[in-house]
């Protein structure tokens, strides 16, 4: 039983942290949450549609943690192998199995009102030239420059980078070839996706 509550302890771990990062998603704006009649958002601002189930599954999942650790750590140990302080504890059992699932119907009640806000990841993609180091360092390798990445690291590394200073940086490279340099202009944030799409579809294999 020990081990089965050490399970559940880790994988709500791993629940907690999709959680947070789900909540942060939405604050950033990348998720927007479908909105459910009747339901309060928060108690002072009607407006805002508060990510409370999320909130709801991390704090259930803490409480559930808590108790089932003492019962990992409290089943293993018994004086003379004789004292019944397993039969007290183990009648928490239920209430922490509770808390487990309040927090898993909370997650996925939370997961079934997310609603993707893509012109929010458009514009901060479109804010954000700099992932492009990662193709260009690659070409720039590929056709022997020397050091690409100290010179992607002076150029992008605490500095602003813009699609118009980015296309720059792409011109300079005069030891490219054209065709090379022409590649590297017409890529954007919103498209260069790496071998992403290569490794998704190749993900079946690993299942």
């Amino acid at each position: 039983m020990a081990e089965m509550f050490s399970a559940i302890i880790r994988f709500n771990n791993i629940l907690i942290d999709f959680d947070r990062d789900v909540w942060g998603y939405i604050a950033w704006g990348y998720f927007k949450q479908r909105t459910i009649a009747g339901e309060v958002g928060s108690s002072t601002m009607p407006h805002k549609v508060n990510p409370i189930d999320f909130e709801n599954s991390e704090g259930n999942c803490g409480v559930a943690n808590a108790m089932m650790d003492h019962l990992v750590n409290k089943l293993p140990i018994s004086r003379w192998q004789r004292d019944l302080t397993d039969s007290t504890v183990l009648r928490t059992l239920g209430v922490g199995a509770g808390h487990c699932m309040i927090a898993y119907a909370s997650a996925l009640r939370g997961i079934g009102k997310l609603q993707l806000n893509e012109a929010r990841l458009a514009e901060d993609l479109d804010n954000s030239w700099e992932v492009l180091a990662e193709p260009i360092q690659t070409v720039m390798r590929r056709y022997g420059v020397p050091e690409p990445y100290e010179k992607l690291k002076a150029f992008t590394r605490g500095q602003k980078v813009t699609q118009a200073s980015m296309q720059n940086f792409v011109d300079g490279l005069v030891d490219l070839p054209a065709d090379a340099r022409a590649s590297l202009r017409a890529l954007t944030p919103g498209t260069y996706t790496g071998n992403a799409a290569v490794q998704a579809k190749a993900l079946q294999k690993y299942l």
